[in-house]
């Protein structure tokens, strides 16, 4: 279990004291049940510091790309946490790095081959013992304890005590790292499917739709925020898979979260993820959605809902890169393209203090209006026969009179509106043509949250009374309170012939 490979292993690890073989013990299965790099060692690098009597420990995980070196967990004997890495020695640091060896200094200010090191003599350290973290043949970091009197624990014992402590890391690195790639696959697929259910491709030829193509094509390429603005139903996560897609992220997670109606602590978990123990039920170390779509583009859908205190972290990701677990104080460095979405005017929310406006300027960079179905009328012939051969497994026509009144209806739920209608419209269906009784459209009462312009809605209400009237224009006008002239000349306005 603990990497001996060797008799001379098993000659060594007789030299260690009852004490250290017991604390060994106690580590190898706190870091068997651990699922997150950090708390592998958060847990255990207080039970080593008081093993061989240091006053500080630091674990670091090293970049060979960068040649820097990140704080997994750092404590003093006071088991107090600490943050800032250069009140360390880099030098000795970057010793074990290149000698991919232990190393045991027992009074660091008198050698001549480490006094030199600038923040040996700046914190008056006075011993160190340091080993090298190898997985898989490379150095994954180092493990460093050190003292700034003149301890004589720091002995070969101790070096033997962390190189095993070392290996234990190591072992468990393995289970982590595999079991922490699973967890992300296995979250990245399942929001892809979800984001396919469902979702047609960008389907028209109306001058609105080739007008938003090409503002997809253009901003794609580009790592510029984007903001999509439009009203419920008419495709933004479609738009913004389609940004993905076409942009040199392509090949990298996506992930959308929809921000609307979730209470805020589950949101910001979900985001940001937590540490154990941060609040009841955080039984174990959990990665936010950020940290899994890293390098990838994540979607935040109805932006406009979230609370200022989480418009805070969201501006800190913008401006920084950078998150903080909940529960946590270390900063994680993420690359994530952000795209949200929004049915609501966030200036005008911002003017009235329930949006950020620092926030809005940050998201506003690249804003896309989509179009409502009423403004693209020309494609309800397209989106139809996409929908039918969706739907139906048969050859379906679609009668003039059926058409005539998808064409004629104003779609407030938009695109998503209509999908329901011809699902609805195919079930009633028990011959090869759909006829005007099987479109039945659900009307919205005069109260609707209606988000278009009041002539659409002069429009939909005329529409509406005509109906309920029977296309009698009298009556309707009455009901309306106007002229059977205005009844005739709005209905001449709009080419239609009711």
């Amino acid at each position: 279990m603990i990497g001996i490979k060797d008799k001379e292993d098993l000659e060594q690890i007789r030299l260690i004291s009852k004490e250290q073989f017991n604390t060994l013990y106690q580590i190898s299965k706190t870091l068997n049940s651990a699922v997150y790099e950090s708390a592998l060692i958060n847990d255990t690098i207080d039970l080593v510091i008081k093993v061989i009597n240091a006053e500080r420990g630091l674990v670091v995980k090293y970049d060979e790309t960068t040649k820097k070196f990140t704080i997994v967990a750092a404590r003093n004997i006071q088991q107090e946490t600490i943050e800032d890495i250069s009140v360390f020695s880099s030098g000795i640091l970057q010793k074990v790095i290149e000698s991919k060896s232990p190393c045991l200094y027992h009074d660091v200010q008198s050698d001549p081959n480490v006094s030199q090191f600038e923040s040996i003599q700046l914190h008056n350290i006075k011993s160190i013992i340091g080993v090298p973290v190898i997985r898989n043949d490379k150095i994954w970091g180092v493990i460093l304890a050190d003292s700034r009197l003149n301890r004589k624990e720091f002995t070969d014992e101790n070096l033997i005590f962390l190189d095993f402590f070392s290996n234990l890391v190591s072992l468990a690195l393995d289970k982590i790292i595999q079991l922490s790639e699973l967890l992300d696959e296995n979250l990245i697929l399942k929001n892809l499917i979800e984001s396919q259910k469902s979702i047609p491709e960008l389907i028209g030829e109306s001058p609105a739709m080739k007008n938003l193509a090409a503002l997809i094509h253009k901003v794609a390429k580009t790592d510029a925020t984007v903001l999509l603005l439009g009203e419920s139903g008419t495709g933004k996560e479609l738009v913004a898979k389609a940004i993905h897609k076409l942009s040199t992220r392509t090949d990298k997670p996506y992930l959308a979260q929809f921000c609307g109606s979730i209470p805020d602590t589950l949101l910001e978990s979900e985001l940001f993820g937590y540490k154990k123990g941060a609040f009841t039920g955080a039984n174990t170390d959990k990665k936010g959605l950020f940290e899994v779509a890293n390098n990838g583009t994540f979607f935040l859908d109805e932006i406009a809902d979230i609370s200022i205190a989480l418009q805070a972290k969201l501006l800190r990701v913008l401006q920084n890169k950078e998150i903080i677990r909940l529960g946590d104080t270390q900063v994680i460095k993420i690359d994530v393209r952000v795209i949200t979405a929004t049915n609501k005017d966030l200036k005008q929310l911002s003017s009235e203090g329930k949006f950020r406006e620092d926030l809005f300027y940050r998201l506003n960079v690249f804003p896309i209006k989509l179009p409502p179905l009423r403004e693209r009328r020309g494609d309800i012939p397209l989106l139809t026969k996409y929908f039918v051969e969706k739907f139906s497994d048969k050859n379906i026509q679609v009668s003039l009179q059926a058409m005539k009144i998808l064409e004629g209806y104003s779609w407030p739920g938009n695109v998503r509106q209509l999908e329901n209608v011809l699902q609805r419209a195919l079930i009633l269906c028990d011959s090869n043509k759909l006829q005007p009784e099987h479109i039945v459209i659900e009307e919205e009462s005069d109260d609707v949250d209606f988000n278009g312009t009041l002539r659409e809605f002069e429009k939909l209400l005329l529409k509406k009374r005509l109906k309920e009237f029977d296309g009698n224009r009298t009556s309707t006008a009455k009901s309306l309170g106007v002229s059977v002239r205005w009844v005739q000349l709005k209905l001449k306005e709009m080419g239609e012939e009711l």
